[in-house]
C-alpha cells in the first residue's frame, strides 16, 4: 500500500496534526448528546470551516468528523442504517478542504471505538467488529480519506479488529491508544507492548502512538516508553490541552498555548514524528504548536523530570515507573 504519511515525513521531518473535532464542535453549537457525525449532512458549512481552520493553522494532517462513525455509536442516535453515507460525506468534507490548501495535506479517516465491549465481558466478537469498522472505512475511502486513524483505543482485540477492517478495505492504517489508567489503556494495553497488538496481520500500521489522556506530561511519559520500546517505529502523539475543568457550567481545559507548544519541543526530542492536539486543543494551540516545530532545533531526549519541570506534574501513576520515578498528580477526573 501506498504510504502518504512517510512520503510527506521525508520531505518535512515531522508533521504537525489537528486540533480537537468534538470540544471545537461544541464551541461552534454542537449540544450535548448530539451526534458531531450528523453535522457531516445539517452543518456541513461548520465541519468544513472547522477543517479549514485546521489547516489555517498549519495542520499537516487533518481527520475527519467521523470519530463515533461505527452502527454502534450511530444507532444511539437511529442513524445505524447511514453509515456508510455519513462517513463518506466526511472524508468529502475534508477531502475538499485539503485540495485547496495550497500544499500537500493529509486527510485521515478518523475511526474511533466501537464503545462495545468484546465477549465474554460484553457481546461483541471479533468478527462482528471487524465488518462495523470495515462498514465505516468503505465510506471514508469512498469520500477520499487516505489513511484510516483508529484512534482513543484502549482494546488490543478493538485495535486489531479495525485494522483488519483497514486491511480489507485497502487503506493503509495508523493507531493510537488513550493510556489514561494509571499509564495504561482502560484494558490495560502499557506503552511498550502498543507496537506487538497487530502482529500477524497481513499488513502492518504506518505509525502508531498515543492520543487524549489525561494531559501533556502523561502522554508525553507514554511515548518515552513507545520510543525506547520501538525506536524505529513512527510514533504519533496527539495529546489533550491540559485537563478539563469546570467554570461554573462550562468545561475548559487548562493547556495555554506555551505549554502547548513546550509539549511540541519535548515530543520531538522523545521521539515523535507526528505532533497534534486532542481535546481543548484550539486552533491557537496550533498556531503555537507549528511556530514550536519550525523553530525546534534537536535537543536531549527528554527524562521525566525533564517533562515534569516543563510542562508540570504527571496525572496518573507511571505504567512502569519505579520508585525513582517522579510522582504523578493523584486527582479525581470529572467525566464531561
Amino acid at each position: 500500500m501506498r504510504n502518504p504519511l512517510s512520503e510527506l515525513i521525508d520531505e518535512k521531518d515531522v508533521l504537525l496534526a489537528d486540533g480537537a473535532t468534538g470540544t471545537n464542535l461544541f464551541a461552534m453549537g454542537l449540544m450535548s448528546g448530539e451526534a458531531p457525525e450528523l453535522w457531516n449532512e445539517s452543518a456541513p458549512e461548520k465541519v468544513t470551516r472547522l477543517h479549514q481552520d485546521f489547516v489555517d493553522s498549519g495542520s499537516d494532517i487533518i481527520l475527519t468528523n467521523s470519530f463515533g462513525g461505527t452502527r454502534h455509536r450511530l444507532k444511539l442516535h437511529g442513524a445505524q442504517d447511514r453509515v456508510f453515507e455519513l462517513n463518506r460525506k466526511a472524508a468529502q468534507l475534508a477531502r475538499a478542504v485539503a485540495d485547496e490548501a495550497g500544499r500537500r495535506v493529509i486527510v485521515g479517516g478518523s475511526v474511533g471505538p466501537t464503545g462495545e465491549l468484546f465477549t465474554p465481558l460484553g457481546t461483541l466478537d471479533f468478527d462482528q467488529a471487524v465488518a462495523a469498522f470495515r462498514e465505516q472505512i468503505e465510506g471514508l475511502k469512498a469520500g477520499g480519506a487516505e489513511i484510516a486513524w483508529i484512534e482513543t483505543m484502549s482494546s488490543p482485540e478493538e485495535i486489531r479488529a479495525a485494522a483488519q477492517a483497514a486491511i480489507e478495505v485497502g487503506l493503509p492504517y495508523v493507531f493510537t491508544g488513550s493510556f489514561d489508567t494509571a499509564g495504561k489503556t482502560m484494558m490495560g494495553l502499557h506503552p511498550r507492548d502498543i507496537h506487538s497488538v497487530t502482529v500477524g496481520l497481513a499488513e502492518q500500521p504506518i505509525a502508531i502512538g498515543a492520543n487524549c489522556g489525561v494531559g501533556a506530561p502523561d502522554i508525553l511519559a507514554s511515548l518515552l516508553e513507545m520510543s525506547q520500546a520501538s525506536p524505529d517505529t513512527i510514533l504519533i502523539v496527539k495529546g489533550n490541552c491540559g485537563v478539563p475543568e469546570f467554570r461554573g457550567e462550562k468545561i475548559v481545559y487548562s493547556g495555554t498555548p506555551e505549554l502547548m507548544s513546550e509539549y511540541a519541543h519535548l515530543a520531538i526530542d522523545a521521539g515523535a514524528k507526528v505532533i497534534g492536539g486532542c481535546c481543548g486543543t484550539t486552533c491557537e494551540h496550533l498556531h503555537a504548536m507549528r511556530k514550536a516545530l519550525d523553530a525546534h532545533q534537536s535537543g536531549e531526549r527528554p527524562t521525566l523530570n525533564d517533562i515534569v519541570t516543563r510542562v508540570g506534574p504527571l496525572r496518573n501513576r507511571a505504567a512502569g515507573g519505579g520508585d525513582d520515578a517522579p510522582k504523578r498528580e493523584r486527582r479525581r477526573r470529572r467525566r464531561g
